[in-house]
């Protein structure tokens, strides 16, 4: 699947919104990726996280997984298509007093773990989530998510494979013309 039919498909079911939106990073954009939008159709869902595992195997050819973990909530979707394209287990980390935590499963020492997740700008969660893998004994042998909007600015110790690379502009609250225009903030995602 080529960056222009995974894009128009978030056109398509309507999930690039466009106007001016709060991110969960804090930074506000022109753009938003409300990806509940598209997984609300299970069967596009599912090709996406396909052909998040197709390519995942081809760019890491020695990629070796016990199981997907994901952080809730929008990486849960992701997280157990990815597995269930994997042929793996498949987990999620929470919120919980405003982090995340692993409260419902168990690592096993030296398990390998592919982190799921549906759109990163800074990458908060999925390093979160990294340092929850690791805390527990557990390994991350490669990060896979839908939509990548950090423009390569989100970096972590594994490989990232992404379905979208896209660099949408950003702006500090602070600077932010749309903000100057009085076009009226709004907080689609989580917080």
């Amino acid at each position: 699947m080529t960056q222009e039919e995974v894009l128009a498909i978030f056109k398509e079911t309507n999930a690039l919104l466009e106007g001016h939106f709060e991110l969960r990073s804090g930074l506000h954009s022109n753009q938003f990726f409300q990806c509940a939008l598209v997984l609300q159709y299970p069967r596009i869902a599912g090709q996406l996280c396909e052909a998040l595992v197709e390519k995942m195997k081809a760019e890491l050819a020695d990629l070796e997984v016990d199981t997907v973990i994901a952080p809730a909530m929008g990486g849960i979707t992701i997280g157990h298509d990815v597995a269930r394209a994997l042929g793996v287990r498949f987990i999620f980390v929470e919120k919980e007093d405003n982090a995340l935590k692993l409260r419902r499963f168990k690592i096993k020492p030296g398990e390998r773990f592919v982190i799921a997740e549906d759109v990163v700008t800074r990458g908060g969660r999925v390093q979160e989530t990294v340092d929850i893998v690791k805390e527990n004994g557990g390994e991350v042998a490669a990060i896979g998510i839908l939509v990548n909007r950090s423009g390569g600015k989100a970096e972590f110790e594994a490989p990232l494979v992404s379905l979208l690379d896209i660099e949408p502009v950003t702006y500090d609250p602070a600077d932010c013309p749309l903000c100057k225009e009085g076009l009226e903030l709004v907080h689609p995602g989580s917080k």
